[in-house]
């Protein structure tokens, strides 16, 4: 047992004790009168030798009683706890997931809250500094709060108020659940400066307690000690319906037309019939009601698979505006029930062709419709201000025919011939008199490009990074790759087109088109307005100094100001919803969908499969494991004043 406030009582019973027992020496000041008969005498007198200060206590059963209840109230203000539990570990770290399939309602008023709610039983269960322990410090927690990153809520401290504000404070995110970076902060903290010889830590290792659903996407790259963790389950249903994936731009032909693309997700036991609702600008457009199948086993591999039906839509729209798609059926987690899609007012893509004169590439390009094409020779492309290009962006996409290889401005780039510098692929030597021998047809820049009689007189050896993809290989280098990277995209065609049979072939402006219309889409990506939940936006290009405002989610008029490079970082926004970003003279709307087919998946998981080791969840939720007994002093202090008031009674009937 455990005393949380002894000095309050030892200072009280050294104050109360003594001025009690004093009352009953203290004489009774009595008023003289006359008696008729001595034999009162005998009586008074005892009356004397009763009251008489410090003589002998006698016999008082109101005395025994009171004292009692004074040492039983003196009992009650030192705070006696009873450890139900020890306590062997003296630090814990809190790991609370607050991403998006914690807000599932299955557990009023959500997973989340229920989880923050044990949290803090745990937080008050933990001892506190005792004056007579030899324990004579307490246990110390931390809090990290775990999504998409991990992010400490509270540190170390054994200050309970403090770490219950901090629980408290924590708020509900619409991320995924990534916990590797979680522990990883933990160890960090747990780590101290005092190393003993044989290079082990002087402090005992903090005890990891998460509490989550299980629902975590980097289970098996996470390596754990053994009693390292200590797994928490929170959630019980699984009835899911979710948007897992959306998609709406302009058809490249007929810019008028918007074709939107949506995949539905039942993750329950049961085929679920629900409508999806598609609304421009709050304005509802059309209704259709469709049957998801239930979640069922993969004839190939056994294991359990989420049912899914696709859905298309055609619309016709020249106008800016806000397309949201949205699942009416009620469920247990309402974020991935409805997507956004920012659509903009259709407009040629501004095309750069850098060229001494190439009849056939600029013959390809006119053949693109929605492309108002642009001319400049080598020389008068190597005169223009790099700078200023990468700044104000004036044209979509630049094609190169025989580049000198120089470095370029940022932006989307179709070349043909060399390589430029400064993206990390190398083309120092030269080939001759190769055949494509193999290519990745499905991949947009190819779909429908036949290359089996590409025939290439000379060529570059290319190579690329490695994150770069390969599209197409000559015996022992690339032929065309895609490289992306510092908010540019290359299109790289390692020959003249010149000094190949692919003008002659039917498929070269096949892939002019397809160049085309990916960097088109590649292009917006500067302007990006649909973005994942926590995904990072700078916008460039604006003054130093200059003040935007931020509205959605969780900001209201949220205020950003320019760095000196020009830039604005937005907040991150970890709600999905519409968020709007009010600039100078304009405005922008970005759309946060959820998207997250790992998060929609509800079903908690009471085992977490790690490297090489199984974390099971605890069968019972916890309860407080230090148990104050002051209630139970008082109800008998209550208890010895009834026996006080019958004792009293009595003596006075008698």
């Amino acid at each position: 047992m455990n005393w949380l406030t002894p000095l309050t009582a030892i200072y009280a019973a050294a104050i109360a004790v003594p001025l009690f027992l004093l009352l009953y020496f203290l004489k009774l000041k009595r008023q003289e009168d006359v008696v008729p008969c001595t034999l009162l005498w005998k009586r008074a007198v005892q009356d004397l030798q009763v009251n008489a200060p410090f003589q002998r206590l006698r016999r008082n059963i109101l005395l025994l009683i009171q004292l009692l209840m004074l040492l039983a109230i003196l009992a009650a203000l030192a705070g006696p706890v009873l450890a139900l539990q020890s306590m062997k570990t003296q630090r814990y770290v809190l790991l609370i997931d607050n991403s998006a399939s914690m807000n599932a309602t299955d557990i009023k008023p959500s997973r989340l809250e229920h989880a923050k709610e044990q949290a803090t039983v745990f937080v008050e269960s933990l001892t506190d500094a005792s004056f007579f322990s030899l324990k004579r410090q307490p246990p110390q927690v931390m809090v990290i709060t775990i999504n998409d990153t991990a992010k400490v809520v509270c540190n170390f401290t054994s200050n309970k108020t403090q770490l219950t504000e901090a629980i408290e404070r924590i708020k509900p995110g619409d991320g995924g659940t990534q916990l590797g970076q979680g522990l990883a902060l933990a160890r960090a903290y747990c780590q101290t400066p005092d190393v003993e010889s044989n290079n082990r830590t002087a402090e005992q290792a903090a005890k990891l307690l998460l509490f989550s659903d299980g629902g975590i996407q980097d289970t098996q790259s996470l390596k754990i000690a053994d009693n390292e963790l200590a797994y928490h389950a929170v959630g019980t249903g699984t009835d899911n319906v979710a948007i897992t994936a959306m998609k709406a731009r302009r058809s490249f032909e007929n810019a008028e037309q918007v074709n939107i693309f949506a995949l539905l997700t039942n993750y329950s036991d049961a085929p679920v019939t629900t409508e999806l609702e598609l609304s421009i600008n709050g304005d509802l457009k059309t209704v259709k009601s469709l049957t998801v199948p239930a979640r069922s086993d993969n004839p190939t591999s056994g294991e359990k698979q989420n049912g899914q039906v696709s859905i298309d839509f055609d619309i016709s729209s020249l106008e800016d505006g806000v397309i949201q798609l949205r699942q009416t059926r009620s469920d247990l987690l309402a974020a991935d029930d409805t997507a956004w899609a920012v659509l903009s007012a259709p407009r040629d893509i501004k095309a750069m062709l850098v060229t001494d004169g190439n009849r056939v590439l600029e013959s390809a390009l006119k053949a693109c419709r929605s492309v108002k094409l642009f001319r400049c020779s080598r020389q008068e492309f190597s005169q223009m201000d790099a700078a200023s290009m990468a700044l104000a962006k004036p044209y979509d996409m630049v094609i190169l025919d025989n580049h000198d290889g120089a470095a370029v401005p940022r932006g989307c780039y179709l070349v043909f011939g060399k390589p430029p510098e400064g993206i990390g692929v190398e083309a120092a030597e030269k080939g001759e008199n190769q055949i494509v021998v193999d290519y990745r047809g499905k991949h947009p820049i190819l779909n429908y490009v036949n290359l089996d009689n590409l025939f290439v007189s000379q060529y570059h050896k290319m190579t690329l990074p490695r994150e770069a993809e390969l599209l197409a290989e000559f015996d022992q280098t690339p032929a065309i790759g895609l490289v992306q990277r510092s908010q540019s995209t290359y299109i790289l065609v390692g020959f003249d087109v010149m000094e190949t049979n692919w003008p002659f072939e039917p498929g070269f402006v096949m892939f002019v088109y397809n160049a085309v219309s990916f960097l088109g889409e590649q292009a917006g990506l500067a302007e990006k307005s649909e973005l994942a939940v926590a995904e990072p936006v700078t916008l460039q290009g604006f003054q130093a100094g200059t003040e935007a405002t931020l509205n959605g989610g969780d900001y209201a008029n949220e205020k950003i100001i320019a760095t000196e490079g020009g830039k604005l970082h937005l907040p991150v926004m970890e709600r999905v919803g519409l968020y709007r970003l009010e600039m100078p003279e304009t405005s922008r709307t970005f759309a946060v969908n959820m998207l997250n087919a790992s998060e929609s998946d509800i079903r908690p998981q009471t085992q977490l499969e790690l490297t090489g080791e199984t974390v099971t969840a605890g069968d019972a939720e916890i309860k407080r494991f230090n148990l104050p007994i002051w209630p139970y002093i008082v109800g008998a202090v209550l208890l010895l004043v009834c026996v006080e008031w019958f004792v009293y009674n009595s003596k006075i009937r008698l």
